[in-house]
């Protein structure tokens, strides 16, 4: 397969303004996932408030949150992304200032739900029109995301606290501000953006859930997601800390969660599969969550704990995500807002449970009840094992069906195939594919072999938030001019798109799989160009491929000289 995201010399960090101006406007909202804990136990006593009161301000924000899933995506697919990111940020800007208004809990709590919409509408399209606007190309968008992500969770605890310590309107008005700021630049400097070729449905979100991999995904994350907020909602009490120090406890929490979020959590991954990282995972918080409610009256104890809890974090949301894009036999936008619409439930009434199970019973209560909350997720995750193990494992091992892999999509044939055994060439949007191509087509002309075109429309997945490398319009059109070109050189084709691969190392099991499917003789992929954080990053599918090919391997280089002839794990007879 073709990696190239962009040529070797140009920057991630080379962008256009108009990249630049959503990606401050991500920071800042990512700074909002950790900006009001370090005010929640100031919001209590000075607004004379109970925990479970103050608790609200998540419960409303993540309850409409949960809802609005269901319709940012159709309203983005009618009026475009553009628009939709300047409603959201709309949005934020006038509910954050009424929020610092207000003299009431319960106008902060309603004000927030408000701002839980407007975050849902940036949050859907803000990653699509980085991608859509970056000139560093994909990698180079994925990078500047990624790393917008992580300032944005370590720095929005830190300002909240630091504001916070001055007034506990602080955090709200600096929101605001800010995200005033980011309004004035997404107008002014992002281009109007096309609309989507399809329309999505109100309804195509719920109805999605009936596809079993897709539903016990979401109920993970609805119990992963109830224990989180417990943590996140409810441990700020026990510590008994300033607004400036509960601040710098989230901040290193924050820089936790981002750096095993995007370096830790694909390694992992790779080396232990999905499902395993996630048992393991899941029952690392239960244990953190338990040594929580076991020694809350220990201020260092919870302090450590909570920041501890950040690297699991990181890697659940990583990982949880990239598996519903995995196992989701629905387009992306449908799966994320189905997804997106179940988890948020959870992460809503969690803080608030957890506050009146400590105005009932004892502040120990609400930890254990979060404890029990991953337990319980990772029950669920154990009864769609099957499904999530069968997307990742090499074709000789899986035992499902082969749709719960990826789907394989005929885009077209040219010339009449023989019974030669094919050619298999995967290629991606990089530079590099013709060159590729070209490569096999030479191949082919010597050998009277047919080639079999691979074009894997891949999803990229960062934190928990995830978008499609390209349209499936531009994945069809791209596999329709190589097939041009081969039919131009009188070389028999099939083109084919593989679709729902959601992680871009996993991409080479699925060609390795498929050329195992049509008896390839060989397989023609392009040589990375991409190195430094870029590869750090971003698992290697040729890498991959080459591990568990059971043919040769042909790496084309972009200048199309100097290939290199990788044998795979094991002959196949004449097809060697």
């Amino acid at each position: 397969m073709n990696h190239q995201h962009s040529p070797a010399t140009v920057s991630p960090f080379r962008q256009p303004r108009a990249v630049w101006a959503v990606a401050f406007a991500c920071v800042v909202s990512f700074m909002g996932i950790g900006l009001v804990d370090p005010i929640l136990p100031a919001l209590s006593a000075k607004l004379h408030a109970t925990p479970s009161q103050v608790s609200l301000l998540f419960t409303s924000y993540l309850l409409v949150t949960a809802v609005a899933m269901l319709l940012t995506n159709m309203v983005s697919s009618r009026i475009g992304p553009k628009r939709t990111l300047i409603a959201g940020l709309v949005l934020i800007v006038i509910f954050a200032g009424l929020a610092g208004t207000s003299d009431t809990i319960g106008g902060i709590v309603g004000f927030r739900a408000g701002w839980g919409l407007g975050n849902a509408l940036f949050i859907a399209t803000s990653l699509a029109v980085i991608v859509a606007s970056a000139s560093g190309g994909f990698g180079g968008a994925i990078i500047l995301y990624e790393t917008a992500l992580g300032i944005g969770i370590a720095v929005g605890p830190l300002l909240g606290g630091t504001l916070g310590g001055i007034s506990w309107r602080g955090p709200f008005y600096g929101v605001s501000v800010l995200m005033f700021i980011a309004l004035i630049a997404t107008i002014t400097l992002v281009p109007k953006t096309p609309k989507p070729a399809e329309r999505t449905s109100l309804v195509a979100p719920i109805a999605a859930l009936r596809h079993r991999g897709l539903l016990i995904m979401s109920l993970t994350a609805v119990f992963y997601n109830w224990g989180f907020f417990t943590m996140l909602g409810y441990a700020p009490y026990p510590m008994h800390l300033s607004e400036h120090r509960l601040g710098l406890v989230f901040t290193g929490w924050g820089l936790l969660v981002a750096v095993f979020s995007v370096a830790v959590a694909p390694r992992l991954q790779r080396r232990f599969g999905t499902a395993k990282t996630l048992y393991a995972n899941l029952f690392l918080l239960a244990v953190v969550m338990a040594v929580i409610g076991a020694y809350t009256d220990s201020a260092t104890t919870v302090i450590v704990a909570v920041i501890v809890c950040g690297a699991f974090i990181g890697i659940n949301n990583t990982l949880t995500t990239q598996a519903v894009m995995t196992v989701a036999p629905v387009p992306r936008p449908v799966a994320s807002a189905s997804y997106g619409f179940v988890r948020f439930i959870g992460g809503g009434l969690a803080p608030f449970v957890a506050g009146k199970l400590a105005e009932h019973f004892n502040i120990h209560v609400p930890f254990y009840a979060g404890a029990a909350a991953f337990l319980i997720a990772i029950a669920v995750l154990a009864t769609g094992h099957r499904i999530l193990t069968d997307a990742e494992a090499p074709a000789e091992e899986a035992t499902g069906p082969a749709h719960a892999v990826a789907e394989i999509v005929t885009v077209g044939r040219t010339g009449e195939a023989n019974d030669q055994a094919p050619i298999v060439v995967a290629v991606d949007a990089g530079p590099a594919a013709a060159a590729v191509t070209a490569a096999a087509a030479d191949l082919a002309e010597r050998l009277h072999a047919p080639v079999d075109l691979l074009h894997v429309h891949e999803i990229a997945v960062v934190g928990d938030e995830a978008v499609d490398r390209e349209s499936y319009e531009q994945a069809r059109d791209r596999v329709r001019a190589h097939l041009d070109a081969l039919a131009a050189r009188g070389v028999p084709a099939a083109g084919h798109i593989l679709r729902s691969v959601a992680d871009h190392g996993h991409a080479g099991s699925v060609i390795a799989r498929h050329a195992e499917a049509v008896g390839a003789r060989l397989i023609a992929i392009g040589r990375p160009s991409h190195g430094g954080i870029a590869h750090m990053l971003d698992g290697s599918a040729g890498e991959r491929l080459i591990a568990e090919a059971g043919c040769r391997v042909l790496v084309v280089p972009p200048d199309a000289e100097g290939a290199q002839d990788h044998e795979g794990r094991q002959r196949i007879g004449a097809n060697g």
